[in-house]
């Protein structure tokens, strides 16, 4: 073990995270305090400061040996704890029986910063916890059944449900919209709604958690019937609406909502510009999220991290990439979610150099990735065919920051070897999936067979893309385009009357432009535009030099003709 112990120091006088880590494991499995110390002592002499990997090993060694008190400790000199660390310090609670220490730490998870979001270990842990107490206070109960509803657990919630009903406690305000909230979260609507309509006094939140259920599974115009039976809205519930618009790409309707804000009397505040930026994104509207950005400052809203994470994929989204480096250089205590969107922005743009120079200085400020963070980075290394660098970045996953990967990483690991034309292996790499692979992992497939034209892959893959989804016309078409380019038109004339025979039609493409008289947009085909003219001979014009430059145009099959 000494010598174990003496090799923490890589070749490169680093301390090796990974192997401390490993070697706790192994204290831990084997209830090796004294050992376990040690490496403690280690740590304290060479100055470092356990990280969520390494004190939630820490932990495991000291509950295992049956030193809670020490485990707690080392838990609570974390300096910025993660759900991680706090699961492991959760399950040694309750594998030592101190139930009501769990729920009591459970209790405090909303208080965290950032605001901790519990997962599936955290409920199991709190499921033997609740079935070994008295039910517990009512602010347990709110604490547990948001847990249920952040996780949708259905099933638990409904037993946490059941018990408050049996034991007869208090049915508050805050219990009764948490119950409701639960039920409208999980996709339960009308059993939300009728416990909603059997209150005797609802509050802004009993309407705010009904408005974000029904916004949350787009039942758009049920929430808004009840958002207008409100006499005067909160601000707060002026911004659920406006959120769940957006989100449901009723962009039109946020505009609109904005006005009557406005003209209501109501101060946009920090919440109301976070959810306003994405339709001015999607307007493709950098003027008005300029002037958005403008009255941030003023009222002191631009340093708030939501507002600066919206204004930063904003401006990247309209191309300003230099606006969105301007946002994130002025920003303060720069947050995971700030350095994900900076990152992301480079990512979507192609520049896979600038986006892996970002995560590494995130990584060097001691911020510690999250799920979001790896897709937007793996999705940089699959835009620039970083096969070798994916691989590593999607392996320290799990085993450096504790972050189990999803079907978002599985697919651009599936996305990096397709389009670095490792056709075969991607294929491979997703058949042995520890999951079921989605669309999404089967689309990133699909593009890396349409980019090498392999036409008995793309055959292979959109049969199951199909089956998944039936109603997607792009997959359609990226079939019928392979098809086409290798000359096989029965093929693709089969796929064709495919899409007609299931009565399948894409939506046409359409632009913006920004112009003097406000936004302009232009439709895939539209012969009444007044401007068509102009635009047709602009557009030969830019043609033109594009080809004079060395651009060839790939003729691809004309998506409005095949449901002609």
């Amino acid at each position: 073990m000494k010598g174990a112990i003496a090799s923490l120091i890589d070749s490169n006088g680093f301390f090796d995270y990974r192997a401390c880590g490993h070697l706790l494991q192994h204290c831990a499995n084997h209830s090796l305090l004294f050992q376990g110390k040690q490496i403690h002592a280690r740590l304290i002499l060479l100055s470092v400061i356990p990280d969520n990997f390494l004190a939630s090993k820490l932990v495991s060694v000291y509950s295992k040996s049956g030193e809670i008190h020490h485990a707690r400790k080392v838990f609570d000199e974390i300096p910025h704890r993660n759900i991680f660390s706090f699961n492991a310090m959760l399950i040694a609670y309750s594998s030592h029986d101190q139930h009501s220490e769990a729920l009591r730490l459970f209790s405090s998870l909303a208080s965290f910063k950032p605001a901790l979001k519990p997962d599936s270990f955290t409920i199991s842990s709190l499921l033997k916890a609740l079935s070994s107490v008295p039910l517990p206070h009512p602010i347990l109960v709110v604490c547990v059944l948001y847990a249920c509803a952040e996780l949708k657990d259905l099933a638990f919630g409904m037993e946490v449900h059941r018990s408050v009903v049996k034991s007869r406690i208090e049915m508050d305000p805050s219990v009764c919209n948490s119950v409701i909230c639960f039920y409208a979260k999980c996709g339960s609507l009308d059993y939300a709604r009728s416990l909603f309509d059997e209150m005797m006094e609802r509050d802004v939140v009993s309407y705010g958690a009904m408005i974000c259920g029904y916004m949350t599974y787009g039942f758009v115009d049920q929430a808004m019937d009840l958002f207008r039976q409100m006499e005067s809205p909160a601000l707060s519930t002026w911004n659920a609406t406006i959120s769940g618009l957006a989100q449901n790409n009723r962009h039109s309707d946020v505009l609109e909502l904005i006005s009557e804000m406005l003209a209501a009397g109501y101060k946009p505040n920090s919440v109301t510009l976070a959810s306003v930026l994405p339709t001015f994104s999607f307007f493709s509207n950098l003027s008005s999220s300029k002037q958005i950005h403008c009255y941030a400052i003023r009222n002191d809203c631009d340093r708030n991290v939501y507002v600066a994470t919206a204004l930063i994929d904003t401006y990247a989204k309209a191309g300003f990439l230099r606006g969105a480096h301007q946002v994130f250089a002025m920003t303060k205590g720069k947050s995971v979610i700030v350095w994900t969107a900076i990152i992301y922005a480079h990512a979507t743009h192609g520049d896979a150099n600038t986006a892996l120079t970002l995560f590494g200085d995130m990584l060097a400020a001691g911020t510690s990735p999250d799920p979001v963070t790896f897709t937007a980075v793996l999705s940089a290394c699959m835009h620039a065919g970083l096969v070798e660098k994916a691989k590593g970045i999607f392996n320290s996953m799990l085993l450096e920051y504790g972050i189990q990967p999803a079907l978002e990483h599985y697919a651009c690991i599936a996305g990096v070897l397709a389009r670095a034309g490792m056709l075969n292996e991607a294929v491979e790499y997703v058949c042995q999936m520890p999951i079921e692979p989605n669309a999404k992992v089967w689309g990133a497939l699909l593009n890396g067979a349409s980019i090498s034209g392999n036409v008995e892959l793309g055959r292979f893959i959109s049969d199951r893309l199909f089956e998944i989804e039936p109603e997607n016309t792009g997959n359609y078409i990226v079939m019928a385009n392979i098809y086409s380019r290798t000359r096989k038109w029965e093929e693709a004339e089969k796929v064709r009357e495919k899409m007609k025979r299931q009565g399948l039609k894409k939506v046409p493409g359409y632009s913006w432009i920004e112009t003097g008289k406000g936004l302009q947009s232009f439709v895939s085909g539209d012969t009444l535009n007044q401007n068509r003219e102009e635009t047709c001979w602009m557009l030969e014009s830019l043609s033109g030099v594009m080809r004079e430059l060395g651009y060839v145009y790939v003729d691809e099959l004309d998506e409005e003709s095949v449901v002609s």
